[in-house]
């Protein structure tokens, strides 16, 4: 209460002993989804007590490593990607707080992607065993986790929707609808702002165009005046007309126990 947090230093990554659990915004992520005992919150506290800092654009694991713990996105936004061998990459989730990633951790031996920052990040680390047993134990938190991989699921089929399917302003309007849900889910917006710290190449790769054209698409809409951006915050001015603009169903996030906040 009040004492100041030590740091151990391993390399480039800081070891952060927490006041708060790693695992608060899972917590309460994973709420949406199913109701929680203080028993099940207790375990979850218990199983993530440490994480890491990593600086922006670093690969927390690399394509062909061994795919070592589960993953809890504490502080920050990270993201999955893959490379093509000409340096090419393709973003295909992003990693906010309270998502987990890795689950199958103890099932594969080696990555086949890679799981890298986009912002600063904070990032615990779970055995995957310790994560069995607590399943085993807490039937709800593996309800919930099942939901939570279920919508995983669901979200990578939209976004193949919204690269094939949608025009390059839908995309982004997508994109921005999506993401505001989700953080609003754990409590990272106010109003209808919240942090954007990506950049323009990071959505190019994220929804199949070229910077240009994400260029193009981020001052239409500005002209239509549904979203403002300042710094690394975006604010959406009009729900109702970005959301129709993409055609944004919710429904794939499964978030029906939150409300729409703003």
């Amino acid at each position: 209460m009040g004492q100041a947090l030590s740091s151990q230093t391993s390399g480039d990554r800081v070891l952060v002993p927490m006041m708060e659990s790693p695992a608060s915004a899972l917590i309460q992520k994973l709420e949406a989804f199913q109701d929680l005992s203080t028993e099940d919150r207790n375990a979850l506290s218990r199983l993530a007590t440490t994480a890491r800092d990593y600086p922006a654009h670093t690969d927390i694991l690399r394509e062909g490593e061994p795919a070592d713990g589960v993953l809890i996105v504490v502080k920050g936004f990270a993201c999955r990607n893959q490379f093509r061998q000409n340096g090419a990459r393709q973003i295909t989730a992003f990693l906010v707080p309270g998502d987990h990633c890795n689950l199958e951790a103890g099932l594969i031996n080696r990555m086949d992607h890679a799981v890298s920052t986009l912002s600063p990040c904070r990032v615990a680390r779970v055995n995957a065993d310790a994560l069995q047993a607590i399943l085993r134990q807490h039937p709800a938190i593996r309800q919930a986790l099942r939901m939570s991989i279920l919508v995983n699921e669901a979200t990578l089929r939209e976004w193949i929707v919204n690269i094939g399917c949608r025009t390059a302003v839908e995309r982004i309007a997508h994109l921005f609808c999506e993401l505001y849900l989700r953080l609003n889910a754990v409590g990272l917006t106010r109003g209808m702002t919240y942090e954007l710290p990506f950049t323009q190449s990071d959505i190019a790769v994220t929804v199949g165009l070229s910077n240009v054209h994400v260029n193009r698409s981020l001052q239409a809409l500005r002209r239509q005046r549904l979203i403002a951006l300042s710094g690394k915050r975006l604010t959406i001015l009009d729900w109702a007309t970005l959301s129709e603009l993409a055609e944004f169903n919710p429904s794939y996030l499964q978030l029906g126990r939150r409300s729409l906040d703003g």
